[in-house]
């Protein structure tokens, strides 16, 4: 701390100040401060921290979140710390902040929600070590994070669809989300390797919803050329492709092939159980918490990025097309 203060040109209270977020310093000095801490790599002792794992969500309206709250809960209660689920709200809403998370001072954070740079700024100036969860940005080399082989999901999937004859294979993709774009190029490998040309007539950018998936669906097997199949980026537009289906007449599979991403437990409840990327949403969670604890106990890691294989499920939503 001392030498922290040296550098910046202030007290070393100035610098205790910064550390445990008090008032009293100015911003200019506060963003100085902080970056010489994260450049040094200084942490605060441990014996400061709570004995939690805080895991963040942006919002907690996924599927999945019982899926990655079961993988935190395995490795926490083997490592006798509590678990705490919170939620940062997204910018048009009023909702709890980071300041509430630095002021409860967990062991470590695991977020499920995107952190700013300036999120992890403040994290690190408070010593908590923090793992981001399946990123959907591109990140800093330096930050931690726990992802899914999202590419070759999507040429899984794809090649799926190719294996049961398919020619004619729409792909329903997300925003420009590193994860999305990565399945989305999955699936033109797939199609090129087999020599087919991916068409851009084929391909539908939407959100990741099950009204996106119906409307881009609607849209696309509407037409006189329509796909005999259709790969998505989630399993959430996958049911709103069954949805256009039904709307328009066609059986799945008989008529249309689907193949979702992701696996949530309730596609294998749905008429006819859906094909879809198994992405192991409660491994991930642990190797997840396993890496935040060990960050947190100060220990070298030899990777800071992780990823964790995908595999394809195949149920009854994919069947060789009509002749």
């Amino acid at each position: 701390m001392a030498y922290i203060a040296e550098s910046a040109g202030v007290s070393v209270p100035t610098v205790s100040k910064v550390l445990n977020g008090r008032s009293g310093v100015s911003d200019e000095t506060r963003a100085r401060v902080e970056e010489l801490i994260h450049r040094y790599g200084y942490r605060k002792p441990p014996k400061n921290r709570s004995n939690l794992v805080e895991l963040v969500f942006r919002e907690l309206e996924s599927m999945w979140a019982v899926e990655i709250i079961r993988g935190v809960e395995r490795v926490a209660r083997r490592n006798k710390v509590g678990v705490l689920v919170s939620e940062f709200g997204l910018q048009d809403r009023p909702a709890r902040t980071i300041d509430d998370t630095l002021g409860r001072r967990p062991q470590c954070v695991l977020s499920v929600a995107q952190l700013s740079e300036r999120e992890r700024e403040q994290l690190r100036a408070k010593g908590i070590p923090f793992v981001v969860f399946d990123p959907n940005e591109d990140l800093p080399d330096d930050v931690p994070f726990v992802g899914a082989t999202n590419w070759r999901g999507g040429q899984a999937a794809t090649r799926h669809l190719i294996e049961l004859g398919h020619r004619r294979i729409a792909m329903i993709t997300g925003p420009d989300h590193p994860f999305c774009l990565a399945r989305n190029a999955g699936y033109t490998s797939a199609l090129t390797e087999a020599g087919l040309s991916p068409d851009p007539d084929l391909m539908v950018r939407t959100l990741l919803t099950r009204e996106d998936g119906r409307t881009a669906a609607r849209d696309l097997l509407s037409r006189d050329d329509r796909p005999t199949a259709v790969f998505t980026a989630n399993d959430m537009q996958a049911l709103g492709v069954y949805q256009a289906a039904r709307e328009l007449g066609l059986r799945i599979p008989d008529d249309l092939s689907v193949v979702g991403f992701d696996d949530v437990p309730a596609v294998a409840w749905v008429d006819p159980p859906l094909t879809t990327v198994h992405q192991p949403l409660a491994e991930m969670a642990v190797a997840a918490t396993e890496l935040a604890l060990a960050l947190g106990r100060g220990e070298d890691v030899p990777q800071v990025g992780v990823e964790i294989a995908t595999t394809l499920t195949v149920r009854e939503s994919t069947a060789p097309p009509k002749s």
